[in-house]
């Protein structure tokens, strides 16, 4: 049994590299595919909407299917679709194309993220501890292998539906042969029968509280990947070299931060790591917000990532361990929520930057982690049998 969970661990990251590294290779295919498919920067804005909008519905689809199915079936599948759809934008010539393979292609992208995060619940109920942030963590290294294996296809000649077409058949290798290492489901429970016989249960309201705690943290790293070089550059006057750093201090400490989160999670419980860690970033944010130094902003910048890296993955466990017979369905409302919160970031900070200078707007996700040190307590609430680190140790 040890061995096999072993494995199954293993097997979960594979799954969520192989997610980052798909969503990555699209990232970095982007500029050609805006070019040939001929429309502006504020025309793939909308576009990228379709892009979440078909992940939201991806997410909620992948989060019942992974209740009633079980996750040992939907995340193989859901990997092959995402792989597969990769494909499709890569292959588009006109923008209404582009936009139905990005609707497909986030559709996949949705139901892959909410079924492994459901299965790296179940990981983490039979380690008995803290495992989640990791799995996060391991996401962002399929982004640099994305960038790495797209500077390596742009610099052998490749074009870009050849490098996805190549990613897209890799992807589906992996997704398959992957599949055997998961862990099986879990037997049916009479509350997961009750359902499954047509009462409709009703929604804990606690997983709503985490699923708006989620909107507003991703909303703060939506606004932090989007807005952090810019702020660099416009407000403070660094040079685009410096101004990357902005961006690349926060994705260092996120993922730093991310591999050390667990280990503070079983020392401290998750209501520490939401609580310090939000603060932290609350601090950083507003430092960000005030400092007429670059410097100093970017040091902000490397305590927002560093803050937020830990408070997203102790929601969705929270989320999947709040009832077992419900773990998808209920990771998929926390991560739709957020993914919305993701999406509305940039465009939020946007819109009051007519209002104010773009520094000040930073005020806002300061405002958010603040909410999210307040009511961090939620994570406090009595854990199913066998999860004893979801109660906060007295420290």
């Amino acid at each position: 049994m040890e061995r096999a969970l072993r494995v199954a661990r293993f097997t979960t990251f594979v799954y969520f590299i192989l997610n980052g590294t798909l969503l990555g290779m699209w990232v970095v295919e982007i500029p050609t595919i805006e070019n040939r498919v001929g429309i502006s920067h504020a025309a793939l804005g909308g576009f990228l909407v379709l892009l979440g909008v078909g992940a939201f519905t991806g997410m909620q689809l992948g989060g019942r299917l992974s209740d009633r199915l079980g996750t040992r079936t939907v995340v193989p599948l859901a990997g092959v679709l995402c792989s597969v759809t990769l494909v499709l934008p890569g292959l588009a010539g006109e923008p209404w194309v582009l936009g139905a393979a990005l609707l497909a292609f986030g559709f996949g992208n949705g139901t892959l993220d909410v079924s492994m995060n459901a299965h790296a619940v179940q990981v983490e109920t039979a380690y008995r501890r803290p495992v989640m942030s990791a799995f996060h963590a391991t996401f962002s290294v399929g982004g640099v292998l994305a960038a790495l294996a797209g500077a390596a296809a742009i610099g052998i000649g490749w074009g870009t539906a050849v490098t996805l077409a190549v990613t897209a058949g890799i992807g589906t290798v992996v997704a398959l042969a992957a599949a055997r290492g998961l862990l099986p489901s879990a037997p049916d429970t009479p509350a997961a029968d009750g359902e499954a016989q047509g009462g409709k249960r009703a929604v804990p309201g606690r997983i709503w509280l985490l699923a708006v705690l989620a909107l507003l943290i991703m909303l703060c790293e939506g606004a932090a990947n989007d807005w952090s070089v810019l702020h660099l550059k416009t407000v403070l006057g660094a040079s685009r070299s410096t101004a990357a750093f902005a961006y690349g201090t926060f994705a260092a400490t996120m993922t730093i931060g991310r591999l050390l989160a667990d280990r503070v999670s079983a020392r401290f419980g998750p209501v520490a790591v939401l609580r310090h860690g939000a603060a932290l970033a609350a601090t950083g944010i507003t430092l960000v917000a005030l400092t007429p130094w670059i410097w100093a902003a970017l040091t902000g910048w490397a305590l927002f990532g560093l803050g937020l890296s830990g408070c997203i993955p102790q929601l969705f466990s929270a989320a999947g361990h709040l009832d077992p017979t419900a773990a998808g369905t209920n990771v998929s409302r926390v991560a739709g929520l957020g993914y919305v919160g993701m999406l509305a970031g940039p465009a939020v900070i946007g819109w009051m930057t007519h209002l104010m200078a773009l520094n000040h707007t930073f005020l806002l996700p300061a405002l958010f982690c603040a909410t999210a040190v307040a009511a961090a307590g939620i994570l406090r609430a009595p854990a199913p049998s066998g999860r004893p680190h979801a109660v906060e140790p007295s420290c």
